[in-house]
Parts: C-alpha cells; structure tokens; sequence
C-alpha cells in the first residue's frame, strides 16, 4: 500500500478484531470541529446521548430526542474520515421491543451514516441486540454505571460491587453472545472490570473501570476541561479550556468597556479623499 494512501476507517469487525491488542481509543464528539480534531487519534469516536447535558444544558441524559441524535450524528460525520462512527440510542427509542429499536437503529445509521449503534442494557437487552445485529445493525452494548437508569440506580454509582458482581458478570457474557461487537464499562471496580476484559471474547471499553480494558473512552468536554458543572472522580483533565475561556471572555469585556479593544482604524484605513 502507498504510504500516501488513505486510511479505511475501522468497521465493527476491525474493533472486534481488537481484543486483547494495542488498546482503542475512543472520545465523544458533537459537532464537526471536535470531530476533525480527533479523526487522527481515535479508533472510533461516539455521538454521546451526554450531548444533552454539555452542549444542551439538560440535567442528564434522559431528555434526549432522535431528532438531536440525527442532528449530532450529520455534524460528526462530515468531520470524520479515519476514525469510526458509533451513535448512542436515546432514552425511550429502543427499550420497549426490538421492533422499536430496529426502526430506530436504522434511522440513526442512514440518516447519520454511523456505522453502529450503542445501547445500555445486559441481560435483558440481549434478545434486542441479537434482534439488531441479525437485521444489520451492529451494536457496542454498555454495561454498569448505564446514565438512562439514573433513577433507578439511584446516582452516579460505582455499579458491580458485593452481591452485584456476578449480575454485572452476567450481563457482559449476555451481550457478548448476543452478538454486541464491543462493551462499554463504566464505573465498574477495576478487578471486576479486569476479570470481565479477561472472560469475554469481546473488546471491553473502559470509562472510570479499568487501564487494563481493551480500550478507552472519555466525554470530550470532561477531559478538556470544557464541562465544569461537576468532575467524576475517574476523569483526568487534559486541559482547562473552560477555565481560559472564561478568563478569556472577561478580559475582553473589559478591553471593550475601557475603550482599549482595537478600534476599526487599525484594520481598515480610511479611504483618501478623492
């Protein structure tokens, strides 16, 4: 191949084709720009339904529409070339039948051209998912910590510690036989998520679990600094770019309020007099 030619962006078979090899790198991304900055470092970027709470302002992931999912989805896509697109499922589109998930699904991915779908959900989103993938819709599963649960999770909790160990277990090797391509594990204790990595013949994608998943994943605006309204414990901050835009922001306000902003002389001269 000419070192010149162009990269094929990854299928869900290459991401499956993963495990147990040189970790994947994974970032959320909303709109072209983020995506264009990120289509040379990950494997495969995610249209997260966290959408709704860093760029929409909403207090979790639960309000959601399709309609933002798609909008989202056309703008990432027109940034990306490298790197594959995976698109979240929003809360309400796919957990009453498989029926319900599959016209879903299959909006999301013409509609945005992802090449697979997320969903959260174990063992009792299996059949669901082999109802997806056997109709063309591949699908990384996500398991633990799963944000459209809140409610009944009650919080932002570490999931699969004491009698839930086995159950998260269970819901790995569900997903896994269903036919998912991949696993997203969030916010699982870092032996369990290990001992799941070592059990299914998937890739495992790790947020606030494990270095030892066969892959990462992180919301953008968490590890540059751009959502402040909180901080998991597990993220690390790259930069602050929430913090100097602020600053940033401030210091001209002032300069405009002192006079002391570059007036429009200095970039355009007055014509001479004819």
């Amino acid at each position: 191949m000419s070192a010149t030619a162009k990269k094929r962006a990854p299928m869900p078979d290459d991401i499956r084709a993963a495990k147990g090899g040189t970790p994947l790198v994974s970032l959320t991304a909303y709109t072209t720009p983020m995506a264009q900055m990120m289509d040379d470092h990950c494997d495969f970027v995610l249209v997260g339904d966290s959408v709704g709470m860093v760029l929409h302002g909403l207090p979790s992931t639960l309000g959601v529409t399709m309609d933002m999912m798609v909008m989202h989805g056309q703008a990432v896509a027109r940034g990306l070339s490298r790197a594959m697109m995976v698109i979240d499922m929003p809360f309400g589109s796919y957990e009453e039948s498989p029926e319900q998930a599959f016209r879903n699904g299959a909006r999301l991915m013409a509609e945005t051209g992802a090449a697979a779908v997320k969903l959260e959900g174990g063992v009792e989103m299996a059949p669901t998912i082999a109802f997806l993938v056997k109709r063309g819709i591949p699908v990384m599963a996500h398991i633990g910590l799963t944000p459209q649960s809140i409610n009944t999770l009650g919080g932002y909790k570490v999931q699969g510690r004491g009698d839930a160990r086995g159950a998260l277990i269970a819901d790995a090797e569900a997903v896994a036989e269903a036919g998912a391509f991949a696993v997203v594990l969030e916010k699982v204790p870092q032996g369990l998520a290990d001992e799941i990595t070592a059990q299914v013949a998937i890739p495992t994608i790790g947020i606030g679990a494990s270095a030892g998943c066969d892959g990462q994943i992180l919301v953008v605006d968490d590890m540059l600094g751009l959502f402040t309204a909180f901080k998991a414990k597990f993220v690390k901050r790259y930069a602050h770019l929430g913090e100097d835009g602020a600053a940033a922001i401030a210091a001209y306000a002032e300069e405009v309020r002192a006079r002391t902003f570059p007036a429009s002389e200095h970039v355009f001269a007055d014509e001479a007099p004819k």
